[in-house]
């Protein structure tokens, strides 16, 4: 990996911030073209194939960008560049880009995520806090989402030997407004991630993205409280996926916040008591791996009408697995998936990390 000349990486600003393109189809896209910068000039006739046209990020919106972030003293880092977080490199795939403020080097430290309920109890916030001032004595970097409750209690914990607060909006988003100190303080002393632009507001559907990199920076994942419906449990389920160790704290079966982290044990996640649990459950693991590229298209693998045809009408809006596609089509597996990139570009599907599709 070397750094990304300016041209370079306003190449791939400006390939992320385009429409309909996600981590997945930049991906692919920077596979079967080689750089951003060709990528960019292939979209808007790959995606007339997918059979709509594609609204491409400007310039002008990449000058934005890149001045509010400098604006910040923030700093923009690519998936490809040295100093891009060894952890999340390692995602399948990995999010283009983050922007960063603060010490960039606690990203590449042993970390463990302690995320919950933002309505928590008193006695879980206490446990929380605690517990991500022990492990941080341990060595390990705390990482959360800087939201009310389990959240801040886990950073509160953690500022003393280092922690992360990753976001949904922009790095300079702070929600909710009351934890305005706290991301002061951890901007002085920890470290702020996003992948979105300086300056966003976050709305719902960039909480799952904020949760992957939550997940995805750590080696573990520790939810205190979380009712069976909440945002905690998709960062346990993430973790799960990207092979890291999932853990959780019991409760009584009395409190609503119980239900949830009961269930991950019933379902299997490790029982967490103290740090020694914690420490337990990642002593055995080894630094990340780059995962396996497939699906890859290269020269030779365009698809014909018949095929997007045949691709499309096969998708629905319940997530199914690429492979499933392939294997339903008989077709070679590049012409599939750069079929799929061609009807994502055009906003027909959604390509999802772990490898699944559905109709958008």
């Amino acid at each position: 990996m070397s750094k990304l000349s300016e041209t370079e990486q306003r190449d791939w600003l400006r390939l992320a911030r385009t429409e309909n393109v996600g981590p997945v189809t930049f991906d692919q896209l920077l596979q079967r073209f080689g750089s951003a910068g060709k990528a960019l000039a292939a979209l808007p006739d790959l995606a007339r194939r997918g059979g709509r046209p594609i609204k491409l990020a400007t310039e002008a919106q990449v000058d934005k960008e890149l001045a509010d972030g400098a604006a910040l003293g923030a700093r923009l880092i690519a998936a490809c560049e040295p100093d891009f977080p060894q952890a999340l490199a390692a995602l399948d795939p990995p999010p283009p880009v983050v922007w960063t403020r603060g010490r960039v080097e606690l990203l590449d430290r042993p970390c463990v995520a302690i995320v919950g309920a933002r309505v928590a109890s008193a006695a879980g916030q206490r446990f929380a806090r605690g517990l991500a001032a022990e492990l941080g004595q341990s060595g390990l970097v705390v990482v959360s989402g800087l939201a009310r409750g389990i959240d801040a209690a886990a950073h509160e914990g953690g500022l003393p030997t280092g922690t992360v607060a990753v976001l949904g909006g922009g790095v300079d988003d702070i929600y909710p407004p009351q934890n305005a100190e706290l991301y002061a303080r951890i901007a002085e002393s920890g470290c702020v991630v996003s992948e979105n632009e300086p300056g966003r507001t976050a709305v719902a559907r960039d909480f799952p993205r904020r949760n992957r990199i939550i997940s995805g920076l750590s080696r573990a994942v520790v939810v205190v409280e979380a009712e069976l419906r909440s945002g905690s449990l998709i960062t346990a389920r993430l973790a799960a996926e990207q092979g890291r160790e999932v853990l959780a704290v019991p409760g009584s079966p009395l409190d609503p916040r119980a239900r949830g982290t009961n269930d991950l044990i019933r379902q299997g996640a490790a029982l967490c008591e103290g740090a020694e649990d914690v420490l337990r459950a990642i002593e055995g693991l080894r630094g990340f791996r780059e995962p396996e590229r497939r699906y890859a298209a290269g020269p030779g693998a365009e698809p014909d009408d018949e095929l997007r045809r045949r691709v499309a009408a096969l998708l629905s809006p319940t997530p199914v697995s690429r492979d499933e596609i392939v294997r339903a089509t008989g077709a070679a597996a590049p012409a599939v998936f750069a079929a799929l990139v061609e009807l994502s570009l055009a906003g027909r599907c959604e390509l999802q990390p772990g490898g699944m599709v559905a109709a958008s």
